[in-house]
């Protein structure tokens, strides 16, 4: 947009170049503009007009939402539920209930308009980060991550120690344990509970064990009872601190959460109580937004097929009630396939995923 001062100054130099003899639609060229906008500019009584697009008076859209669908949307956005989530998970859950209020941008839109797009939560927004290769799971129990995190006592200095294994395909935790003290008879008891708890005895092909390379999660008595139990273990590699990066991630989240006590924990009880509430809303209530905002749990059991299809018939319906809103295809609610430990080429994916399948289909 070209102010009306800088108009007359550029139209004054075409007229002085045509009228030096310079073809006008050459003088136009020159200047950058057509000769069209040069006679658009110019009135019968030769001044020169503004540029009337920013008082332009529009007409609304036909597919536009009313006051009252945004004033819902801002509604549902601030409701006590979703005060600390993003539209990314807003609309899944609303999808789950049968409901369509908007779609994920339109919740941007509008809270951005409202001065309330800020990163909702009480952790700050994450940076994405491209690691290399490592292992693949097309399906539960495949390929486990551990590791063990602090929980601050109320007194300085005191720690609890929670130790945690999570399946990367479903997201779920599938173990945990919180004790006074770093063991590896502790981390030794946990592989076990948990391989009794998911029944991998009866499977042809074990799960693989990654964790960090701490000292307790790589002592004898942890690699006695993998060996025992069939479970290959698998290390990150030195100095690369995002090769047990889901289970990182967990932490974080676990940390941030508002029932998290900023002052620490009273006693070893109170920290295995929060553990066991936090499990509980992780697996069976959080809606996990690297798995299409399903629960980990649900993927675990493999409902997450039919979550997926209801929610795509959900937004089918509210395509039909409104086609001119949508000017493409649907949101994507086709199940996550194999996931990797780190990122891999979509080839590497594919051959891997098979090599395991032909594994479980000759077993």
């Amino acid at each position: 947009m070209i102010p009306l001062q800088d108009r007359r100054h550029l139209v004054e130099l075409i007229g002085q170049a045509h009228r030096d003899g310079a073809s006008l639609y050459k003088a136009c060229e020159t200047a950058g503009i057509t000769l069209r906008t040069l006679q658009r500019w110019t009135i019968a009584d030769g001044s020169i007009r503004c540029d009337a697009r920013p008082q332009a008076q529009r007409p609304r859209p036909s597919h536009a939402l009313s006051q009252a669908e945004r004033a819902e949307v801002l509604r549902i956005a601030n409701e006590p539920r979703f005060a600390d989530q993003p539209p990314a998970r807003i609309v899944p859950a609303l999808a789950d209930e049968g409901r369509y209020v908007a779609s994920e941008s339109t919740f941007y839109r509008i809270l951005r308009a409202q001065g309330q797009a800020a990163h909702r939560g009480r952790a700050k927004a994450p940076q994405a980060r491209r690691g290399p290769s490592t292992h693949v799971a097309s399906g539960p129990r495949q390929l486990w991550c551990w590791d063990m995190t602090y929980l601050p006592a109320q007194i300085a200095g005191r720690w609890f120690y929670l130790y945690l294994i999570l399946d990367l395909y479903s997201r779920k935790i599938v173990g945990w344990e919180v004790h006074e003290h770093d063991d590896a008879c502790h981390a030794a008891h946990l592989v076990r509970r948990t391989a009794l708890a998911e029944g991998i005895a009866t499977q042809a092909s074990k799960p693989v064990l990654h964790g960090d390379n701490g000292s307790t999660l790589k002592a004898t008595t942890v690699l006695a009872m993998l060996h025992w139990l069939g479970i290959k273990p698998s290390y990150s590699r030195p100095r690369v601190s995002n090769d047990n990066a889901f289970v990182e991630s967990l932490f974080r989240t676990a940390k941030y959460r508002p029932e998290f006590p900023a002052r620490g924990f009273a006693d070893l009880h109170a920290a295995r109580d929060w553990a066991a509430q936090f499990v509980h809303w992780y697996n069976h209530e959080h809606l996990h937004g690297g798995i299409r905002y399903v629960s980990p749990a649900a993927r675990h059991e493999g409902r997450d097929q039919a979550i997926l299809a209801a929610r795509h018939q959900v937004y089918e319906r509210a395509r039909q009630r409104h086609p001119s809103r949508w000017s493409r295809h649907t949101r994507n609610w086709q199940p996550i396939g194999a996931v990797t430990l780190n990122p891999e080429r979509d080839a590497v994916i594919e051959g891997l995923t098979l090599h395991h399948d032909t594994q479980q289909l000759a077993a």
